[in-house]
């Protein structure tokens, strides 16, 4: 299928000061698939001082001449990807916190200044005095928020969207795969000056992934968030490339999106074997049962009934570092329901 042509901005400011060059060695690439956050990236993956590099990031390229040195990340799966790449000394804010970071990275980011729970003003941003700041949607990038990419730019603060996050044609992942996820590791490594601890993060996800025995293909219900009207994981996002990994088969696979809205009579109708409740704060998965229970037609459940519930807290749905250890929770909490 052809890729649709690629928007391209140029980003300058005083951080981001050389012409465009190209880092002399390409990120290791997932395949020829348009659109892989391997596709996008021309960054240079060997040693730190291999500046500039230049990435080709949801359609804005951006260039860094110089490792960042005062980072602020939104969302968790970036504040994440950070530590695990051993930068968390560079932080100088996070903002939407989407739950507690896994125990490894806690002491790293234990001290670094919360700017807000939600995403940022831009007046709180610029008080941090960023370099960089990495946003885990695009949506983090506006007016109302802490500003978009261009605007930023011309404050001298480069922008940075997860590749997974990526929404415009040619650029979102379709499915998105462990590879495309491993990619997003390396080009942050990249970027950040970081590409030795990047290629062992990736191992380590690698190893985990090759030691799943993976279930046999029961059905599930991925509920992300919602009440009245489930959020549930589709067909091309994170659930998806989770539950597949897994070897669990997602009741909604056929949506191409990465979560949709369905309606009850619908979970009802596909009476999956188990369901996946993902946990936070605004929806925790206790509230999630409650819910399941109370509620006359899903409490006809067998799934409900048997409480075969598999639980994942929120900041390991979304593609990142926690991915591979969600896949091996996802399969261990399964088996303990007796789900071979």
């Amino acid at each position: 299928m052809p890729t649709p042509a690629r928007p391209r901005r140029r980003l300058t400011s005083a951080v981001l000061v050389a012409p465009l060059l190209l880092a002399g060695c390409a990120i290791a690439s997932d395949g020829d698939r348009p659109g892989s956050a391997a596709d996008a990236t021309t960054a240079d993956a060997s040693p730190a001082s291999s500046y500039p590099v230049t990435v080709d990031n949801c359609g804005t390229e951006v260039t860094l001449d110089t490792a960042p040195q005062r980072i602020v990340t939104i969302k968790s799966s970036t504040t994440e990807l950070v530590a695990a790449l051993g930068a968390a000394d560079r932080l100088v804010g996070t903002a939407f916190s989407d739950g507690p970071p896994p125990e490894d990275l806690a002491p790293a980011l234990a001290d670094v200044p919360v700017l807000s729970d939600k995403v940022p003003g831009q007046e709180a941003l610029l008080a941090a005095e960023p370099d960089l700041v990495v946003g885990g949607w695009e949506s983090n990038f506006s007016a109302d928020g802490v500003g978009e990419r261009d605007t930023l730019t011309g404050h001298g603060i480069a922008t940075y969207v997860a590749p997974s996050a990526c929404k415009e044609p040619g650029y979102q992942p379709d499915p998105l795969t462990f590879d495309d996820v491993f990619a997003e590791i390396r080009e942050a490594g990249a970027l950040l000056g970081e590409p030795e601890a990047a290629e062992q993060v990736v191992a380590a996800q690698q190893a985990t992934l090759d030691g799943v025995d993976p279930l046999d293909g029961a059905s599930v219900v991925w509920w992300s968030s919602g009440t009245d009207t489930p959020f549930v994981g589709a067909g091309i996002g994170a659930p998806a490339m989770l539950l597949d990994a897994a070897g669990l088969t997602n009741v909604f696979a056929d949506v191409h999106d990465t979560w949709t809205s369905v309606g009850w009579e619908q979970v009802v109708a596909a009476d999956p074997d188990v369901l996946v409740l993902v946990d936070s704060t605004w929806n925790t998965a206790a509230d999630k049962k409650a819910a399941l229970a109370a509620n006359p037609a899903t409490a006809a459940l067998q799934a409900v009934q048997q409480e075969r519930y598999v639980v994942v807290p929120f900041a390991a749905s979304e593609a990142g570092v926690r991915n591979a250890d969600t896949v091996a929770s996802i399969v261990e909490q399964a088996r303990a329901l007796g789900l071979g």
